[in-house]
């Protein structure tokens, strides 16, 4: 789960974490009054989105004035905004952040992610701010300092110092960056993050060791332990059909393709992913309906994919260990009845009760392709939807 700037700031100031000052605004309004709030000449109005980028898509702009404040957050509410991560559709702005002028001496780039070939949460450390870590690490690796931390014991002392050096930090700006470090690995470890990132840290011309920006994002799977960032969750920001997925205990992203799919397992999802771009054609879709799905879910599933207009055929393949073939079986029936499959229908079925599953839809009488294996179904769905559009 992804949260905005303006709350992933609220969230390391409870760890000790030092974090740019601002107050978020939803009016031109409020905006010039948050100017007013914070007492400065100088602020920045930064565009709340869940997208990187935002400087580079005209979304953080440098105010004097509550005028100018105002000014500023009325050409953005309301309108999307477009950067290199929201793609050219761009994402609406609903928020925005005023935030406190500052006087930058130096920036850094601190972030900590999870690596996976490590199995363990990994602190990156760069003495360029600003600039995409991913630019760095690729043509200048040797610009980046990497520390594994162990997850029960934290990021050490001597970590957070080694790191605190390698940004050319000294004296007391060293001391208060050890602290700041210590305390975005506890709320990454505390509150169960994927990602926490810091680009830019900053070191101020009076000495402060400041977060001018935040990024967290936070692990779905574990929300259940952290209500109060669940709560955080800002649904307008999310795609529709994903939300709605959610809320049934469904692993649905959105893509690009024309072939929506309903699998059970994320290997196995993507592996009929693949098999229909083998086929020529491209996947609407990743749904995993998982190993308990109910046939309630079963049929929101299919609402959510007939939901996407790009939808020219559906593809139903189910390997049945926890989830039997038979539940599958009466949810595409419930699915048919209820919402009115048009476009082709093939079902894969093996498994835990197949035999019954496949007599549930032979005795339907829907109108659907019965395969015997992922590459015949692939295909099947493949030539179908190809056959409809002549």
């Amino acid at each position: 789960m992804k949260v905005h700037e303006y709350q992933a700031k609220e969230v390391l100031e409870r760890y000790g974490v030092r974090t740019q000052r601002g107050i978020v605004a939803e009016t031109p309004e409020e905006a010039a009054e948050a100017f007013r709030s914070l007492g400065g000449e100088l602020a920045v109005v930064k565009a709340q989105i869940h997208a990187g980028g935002r400087g580079k898509g005209g979304g953080v702009k440098l105010v004097t004035s509550a005028e100018d404040a105002a000014r500023v957050a009325e050409a953005l509410l309301g309108k999307p905004l477009v950067t290199p991560q929201t793609g050219p559709q761009g994402q609406v702005v609903r928020k925005v952040f005023v935030a406190e002028g500052l006087d930058l001496a130096r920036e850094f780039y601190v972030g900590i992610a999870l690596d996976r070939r490590l199995g363990v949460p990994v602190l990156m450390a760069s003495a360029e701010g600003g600039v995409e870590i991913e630019t760095i690490a690729a043509e200048r690796p040797e610009a980046l300092l990497k520390q594994p931390i162990h997850p029960a014991l934290g990021l050490q002392p001597y970590q957070a110092r080694r790191a605190a050096f390698f940004l050319g930090l000294r004296g007391d700006a060293m001391k208060k960056a050890v602290a700041f470090l210590t305390g975005l690995s506890q709320a990454y470890l505390e509150l169960d993050a994927s990602l926490a990132e810091i680009n830019p840290l900053v070191l101020t011309d009076d000495g402060e060791v400041v977060a001018l920006d935040a990024k967290i994002d936070f692990d779905d799977n574990a929300l259940f332990r952290h209500p109060d960032v669940a709560a955080m969750r800002d649904e307008t920001e999310e795609d529709p059909k994903e939300v709605a997925a959610s809320k049934y205990g469904l692993n649905y992203v959105a893509l690009d393709g024309n072939i929506g799919c309903m699998v059970n397992g994320a290997g196995l999802a993507m592996a009929t992913m693949d098999a229909i771009k083998l086929c020529g054609e491209e996947p609407a879709n990743f749904l995993d309906v998982g190993g308990g799905a109910t046939e309630e879910a079963i049929t929101a599933g299919f609402r959510i994919i007939l939901s996407d207009r790009n939808v020219r055929g559906i593809l139903v393949n189910i390997f049945g260990g926890i989830m039997r073939c038979d539940v599958i079986a009466r949810g595409v029936v419930a699915a048919a009845e209820a919402v009115g499959i048009e476009v082709p229908l093939v079902v894969r079925l093996e498994g835990t009760n197949v035999d019954e599953g496949r007599r549930i839809l032979e005795e339907s009488g829907l109108d659907l392709v019965a395969a015997h294996s992922l590459d015949e179904a692939a295909r099947l769905v493949c030539e179908a939807v190809r056959a409809a559009q002549k």
